[in-house]
């Protein structure tokens, strides 16, 4: 299977909170904060990319997002050479998500996707995981103790190193830190430990201090949701 185009979601609240806004001031128009989280959203359009596969930003539009802020996504997909479209099928149905149709339509329609995965399937597979160190996260290396090497050593002499990685470490940051928000380069990612997931097909790296079992935020969303006195259901957004 080979993608003819991808997309990737972005909001002007992520990029404020990559561009150093706090979480608390987040609702508070900052067009230059989002320039600055921009470098974020250009890393990730650079690491699709990379895989040979053509890309459209789509924007999931809040409330309280203002046009000026808008506008500098566009710019920033722009420099990228692709587009960003808003979106605003989470109030208006289909009808919010036309535009972005549309526009991956066009994608799939140019047949400009080459796409090529990022290694080979002979490559060892630390050797794989350290690509994706540092051609996705832009790290100097991947480092691991000795007892890791010893157990991807041992799944490539029973068979299984040709498979692919999963690398599992937070989603806030290209580093392991959660804290190095924006484009961090020249970081490490250390690999605590690796699984196999043999039936899934692949080798699961465990990178920095992230819990992989799922679990809930402190107040779910759900406590918010109710009937309300006319039998409408009250509390989804």
């Amino acid at each position: 299977m080979k993608p003819a185009a991808a997309v990737i979601v972005a909001t002007v609240r992520a990029l404020k909170m990559h561009g150093g806004v706090a979480k608390a001031d987040l609702g508070a128009p900052d067009a230059e904060a989002v320039r600055r989280g921009g470098v974020n959203l250009a890393r990730h359009i650079e690491n699709v990319r990379a895989f040979g596969v053509p890309v459209v930003v789509a924007v999931n539009r809040f409330d309280g997002d203002t046009p000026d802020e808008f506008a500098v996504i566009e710019q920033i997909a722009a420099e990228q050479g692709c587009n960003a479209v808003l979106c605003t099928h989470w109030a208006e149905g289909g009808t919010g998500a036309e535009a972005l149709a549309e526009a991956v339509v066009a994608l799939c329609d140019h047949n400009a996707g080459q796409f090529a995965p990022l290694y080979s399937d002979e490559l060892s597979l630390f050797d794989k995981i350290n690509t994706v160190a540092t051609r996705i996260y832009r790290a100097e290396e991947a480092i691991a103790d000795a007892s890791v090497h010893a157990q991807l050593a041992r799944w490539e002499a029973a068979g299984f190193g040709h498979l692919p990685v999963c690398m599992a470490k937070t989603q806030y940051s290209f580093s392991t830190d959660p804290a190095k928000l924006g484009a961090p380069t020249g970081h490490v990612v250390p690999v605590r430990e690796v699984r196999l997931s043999a039936g899934a097909g692949f080798v699961v790296a465990i990178c920095g201090e992230i819990m992989t079992m799922p679990g809930l935020p402190r107040v779910p969303a759900a406590e918010g949701i109710r009937f309300g006195a006319g039998g409408e259901i009250e509390g989804l957004f």
